[in-house]
């Protein structure tokens, strides 16, 4: 993609488009022109997240071979702010990007006796929690065609649980450290509108951090790592 991003052409501010014998059919305007002028843009973002756990068993796990772990993939929702910084002179393609925001998640890691009879004999740990997020990422930017152009960003992004909610402790016994910190890349779309630029993006983020608490509990035993890893669409709005 970093090719096809680079070799992008800028466009006039308006385009005509012809038809038999020069007659003009339609004209595109290239909105908000002045937009790269600016080196500093403001923003927010809704994100859609598909979350789960990486888990690596223990040795306790592969010695008693009396339970199977499997995480699942749970949905997560967050929001946020965003603050884009131009790198450099208004043709440069790079952004930094600072994005501070919070998302609720709830992640679930499924326990089951070997040969297990029936569903009711499935013991489901939940880590249910309310992470702050304080991504700082870089973004190569293609530059416009008329009212788009495509985008890769990448980075580091520390992140702070602000609670733990367990709603039932006696049960899910199962529990994450407060921090970690997660690697994100990702791909997106720049899309120029008369008020405002959208740019939807789908991003991976994958844990750097062994998020394991080790109690004293089958469940924790069982485990000997735990990661976190996650696919997000992020719809963003900046003017």
């Amino acid at each position: 993609m970093l090719p096809a991003a680079a070799s992008a052409q800028r466009k006039s501010s308006s385009k005509a488009t012809r038809g038999k014998g020069g007659s003009v059919k339609s004209i595109t305007v290239k909105n908000l022109p002045a937009y790269d002028d600016r080196w500093f843009h403001p923003g927010m973002y809704v994100a859609f997240t598909g979350s789960r756990f990486l888990i690596e068993q223990s040795q306790y796990y592969i010695n008693n071979q009396n339970v199977t772990a499997n995480s699942v993939i749970s949905p997560t929702l967050g929001v946020g702010f965003i603050g884009d910084a131009r790198l450099g002179a208004p043709e440069s393609p790079f952004v930094l990007r600072l994005a501070p925001g919070v998302s609720f998640q709830t992640r679930s890691v499924e326990f089951k006796p070997r040969g297990y009879p029936n569903a009711d004999s499935i013991v489901t740990q939940e880590v249910t929690s309310t992470v702050l997020q304080f991504p700082l990422l870089v973004k190569y930017q293609s530059d416009r065609r008329r009212n788009s152009r495509v985008y890769l960003i990448g980075g580091l992004s520390p992140n702070l649980t602000a609670s733990n909610r367990r709603s039932d402790p006696l049960k899910n016994q199962l529990r994450a450290l407060d921090s970690d910190l997660t690697l994100e890349y990702g791909v997106g779309l720049d899309l120029f509108y008369p008020l405002f630029k959208l740019a939807p993006e789908l991003r991976f983020s994958h844990g750097l951090r062994n998020l394991l608490v080790a109690d004293d509990n089958v469940f924790s035993r069982s485990l000997q790592r735990m990661s976190t890893n996650s696919v997000t669409l992020y719809i963003n709005i900046q003017n």
